[in-house]
């Protein structure tokens, strides 16, 4: 059926919905209306969540929250301050800047150690570099001033700038975006610095650590494997890299990376913050601007787009991971009939016999009997028995408009 239609498509193989329209925070979204209406969206922002949940909730999606990183505080940070020590006895030649929090961060942390004026007094001595105009004005709030900004916010835009200009024996400060692991693009950034002949210093503003409790984490990875979720968002390349650490230290990295490459759209904030996981091939996508707002209306626009509008028995209906909308309406299902339903929607218009329907129900078993009760249940939470057809001694279709089919065979 789908052709080159996008990943979302294809409608859940073998997932098993936990049902319901309430977000994780208790706010049902039934009955709402928006752009976003029916779908469910994982956020794993570590900051600034209630705002960004918010932004989507009024558009009308469900909400599942899990902070995959937490943040830790700055004055507390003994790398942070051991490498401050550093700048302040040996002014580095060039410091980049790559974002505005972790800079005024970094200012902030050196005034409660005291060392705030020193600090100062050495980046002035030292040519800094900003990669956008958050991390711009951090530092002309901090009574400096950046030599040059890229025109594209982007980290690989300044890597070139560097190695344009040659860093041979250059001693250079990188604000990390936190702590290193395989899926973080700033230690590749450093990385490629000191095979051009540089000498790094990483500052590691705003460390992040995986969170202490992974509970919640290794529930939003369960969700995203079996299609439990319609989007899972990011906003930061650590908020990625966690998620992928910890569904590799729980076997389950492969698993997770085929669902954010067919089925789960993975939504970013930006470039870098996509990068992890366009190393792996994974398709994401993105704003134009960087900011929050901008990728709260991107996913409101682009998330319907996904999802196909199938023609049954005259009325349209698209399906979500935990909803269905015909004819513009949110229609409350039971997890046992949005399965069953989704099973259809894999062969729309053809035969899908009682067994391999029973086979996609939870718990399986071998009495049809619970394919019969759930497929009741089903149509009448459709609100038209006609949109799927009982074929005598064979099973049950899903009764595609003809005019549907043929545009899908052409």
């Amino acid at each position: 059926m789908c052709g080159n239609e996008p990943a979302s498509c294809r409608y859940g193989r073998d997932s098993v919905t936990n049902g319901g329209l309430v977000s994780s925070g208790g706010r049902s979204t039934e009955g709402d209306t928006g752009p976003l209406t029916g779908f469910t969206i994982g956020i794993t922002a570590a900051r600034r969540a209630d705002e960004f949940a918010a932004l989507l909730e009024r558009r009308g999606a469900v909400i599942e929250r899990t902070p995959a990183i937490q943040i830790i505080p700055l004055a507390d940070d003994t790398e942070l301050r051991a490498a401050t020590e550093k700048v302040v006895a040996h002014p580095p030649e060039i410091v980049v800047a790559t974002t505005g929090i972790g800079f005024r961060g970094w200012m902030e942390a050196a005034e409660d150690w005291g060392m705030a004026e020193a600090l100062v007094e050495a980046l002035g001595r030292s040519r800094v570099l900003a990669r956008g105009p958050k991390a711009k004005g951090a530092i002309r709030a901090g009574g400096l001033r950046e030599e040059w900004s890229p025109p594209n916010e982007s980290s690989s835009e300044v890597l070139e700038h560097l190695l344009a200009e040659g860093v041979d024996g250059v001693r250079v400060g990188v604000q990390l975006h936190g702590a290193t692991t395989e899926w973080e693009p700033l230690p590749d950034f450093c990385e490629v610095l000191r095979e051009a002949g540089a000498e790094v210093l990483p500052i590691p503003v705003y460390r992040w650590l995986p969170p202490r409790d992974t509970t919640e984490l290794d529930q939003m990875i369960s969700q995203i494997i079996n299609f439990d979720i319609d989007a899972v968002s990011f906003t930061s390349a650590p908020a990625v890299a966690s998620m992928l650490g910890r569904a590799q230290d729980t076997g389950r990295l492969d698993a997770l990376l085929e669902s954010l490459r067919t089925d789960v759209a993975a939504m970013c904030v930006g470039p870098v913050t996509a990068g992890p996981l366009v190393a792996l091939k994974v398709p994401t996508s993105r704003p134009g601007r960087f900011r929050l707002g901008a990728l709260a209306r991107h996913i409101a626009e682009e998330m319907p787009r996904r999802v196909p509008t199938m023609r049954v028995a005259g009325h349209d209906m698209s399906i979500r991971s935990r909803a269905v909308m015909v004819d513009g309406e949110l229609r409350p299902l039971s997890p046992a009939g949005l399965t069953l339903l989704k099973a259809l929607a894999q062969r729309p218009g053809r035969v899908v016999s009682r067994q391999a329907l029973l086979a996609q129900l939870p718990g399986g078993g071998e009495d049809t009997h619970a394919v019969e009760t759930a497929m009741a249940r089903l149509r009448a939470g459709l609100g038209d028995s006609r949109m799927i057809q009982t074929v005598v001694k064979r099973g049950y279709r899903l009764s595609i408009d003809l005019e549907y089919e043929e545009g899908e065979n052409t």
